[in-house]
């Protein structure tokens, strides 16, 4: 079996290439698009004064001991709180379940593990469709964990280090960008008020912390929840897309014109979308006349394994579909999480350096796992 180039080949191979000369499906990242995003965040997060955590999808290892030994300190953690999305964690009155709490109380006495705070991951939000809806959401997080505090407070280890603080750490990337509102100077509203409010209430021993996963790269999904007042659209917030070759184009053969790409299941993922009924939308990217009328824009219609159905959501059913034989189209997935995960890397482009972000300016490989040498550590083996 042939090994996979390694990044550096990747790079000496595609660097300076045209994206529609890379082999399709291909994953392509806007860098401008990410930096803009991940700027915006940092600098809400510091005016607001508050934490920030990159959320990552990782395993969890549940030999906590094991693992601090191996470490040769203690494993630092969060005890996850139910705030309503019932997803995993316990809701606030339940916290102590099997004497959980007075288990993590006597392992920081042993010095193996130490208690970080409180986390809830509650994304309820992405069936939001307003900054409002997003805010509230945000703030419901943040009162379940003061509640789960106030519940279990003689239950937790006693903070007797100097400016040592409990991290209350909320978020999901819906709710968390909504913050980036009250950067704006609009806090009419009630949502704003208390979230600004509850942002702003860390005491000597509790400190509020934001975490997100998505918020970088975005997709459908985060644009359809509208969690932020002001966003550019589709086009010019989300920076994961994906290259797909035109197979067919069916403009006078069926009821309404469609047109079958090279790319199904596998390199979009199935992912629903709660702001509108595709399975992508597809960018206007090198693709001249024809909107599909009033309101409409071409997205993914039909999906399978290895080929997917474009087609005009809304507008005219006889209007034409502008694409032909061999054409590359550039495909926004509703879940970036999902679509990324299918690709070995991903070819980055440079709107800010390229206008037409048509040229790969670098090859980022995607991280998948790491080195295990301890077998009591590898999660194959629980």
């Amino acid at each position: 079996m042939a090994s996979l180039p390694t990044q550096a080949q990747l790079q000496q191979f595609y660097i300076g290439k045209g994206i529609n000369e890379v082999p399709k499906p291909a994953a392509v990242l806007d860098v401008a698009i990410i930096r803009r995003h991940c700027e915006t965040m940092l600098q809400t997060v510091k005016a607001l004064n508050v934490g920030f955590r990159a959320h990552t999808k990782t395993h969890k290892l549940p030999y906590l001991e094991s693992l601090s030994r191996e470490a040769g300190k203690a494993v630092h953690i969060f005890v996850k709180v139910d705030t309503g999305y019932h997803r995993a964690g316990l809701p606030p009155s339940a916290l102590n379940k099997n004497g959980l709490l007075e288990k993590i109380a006597e392992a920081e006495a042993q010095g193996t593990v130490k208690l970080l705070g409180l986390y809830s991951h509650n994304s309820l939000s992405y069936n939001g469709s307003t900054p409002q809806e997003a805010m509230k959401a945000l703030s419901i997080e943040i009162r379940g964990l003061r509640e789960a505090l106030r519940v279990n407070t003689s239950l937790l280890p006693q903070l007797e280090e100097k400016g040592r603080k409990l991290v209350l750490s909320v978020g999901a990337t819906p709710q968390v960008v909504s913050s980036q509102n009250l950067m704006q100077g609009d806090e009419s509203c009630g949502e704003a008020a208390e979230l600004k409010e509850l942002l702003s209430g860390s005491g000597s021993d509790v400190s509020v912390e934001l975490h997100a996963g998505v918020y970088p790269i975005l997709d459908m999904q985060q644009v359809c929840t509208h969690a932020v007042v002001g966003r550019r659209g589709v086009e010019r917030d989300v920076a994961l897309s994906v290259l797909a070759e035109v197979c067919s184009v069916y403009n006078d053969e069926r009821d309404t014109a469609e047109v079958l790409v090279a790319a199904g299941t596998l390199a979009l993922g199935r992912e629903p979308c709660a702001g509108y009924e595709g399975w992508g939308v597809v960018s206007s990217w090198e693709r001249s006349g024809g909107d599909g009328g009033e309101g409409g824009r071409l997205i993914v219609k039909r999906i399978s394994q290895e080929h997917a159905i474009l087609g005009w959501e809304g507008g005219s059913e006889r209007e034409k579909i502008p694409l032909s034989v061999g054409q590359v189209v550039k495909i926004f997935p509703n879940h970036s999480c999902v679509t990324g995960a299918y690709y070995g890397w991903y070819f980055v482009v440079d709107s800010d350096a390229d206008g037409d972000a048509a040229k790969v300016v670098d090859v980022w490989v995607r991280a998948r796992g790491c080195a295990i040498t301890d077998p009591l550590l590898d999660p194959r083996s629980i």
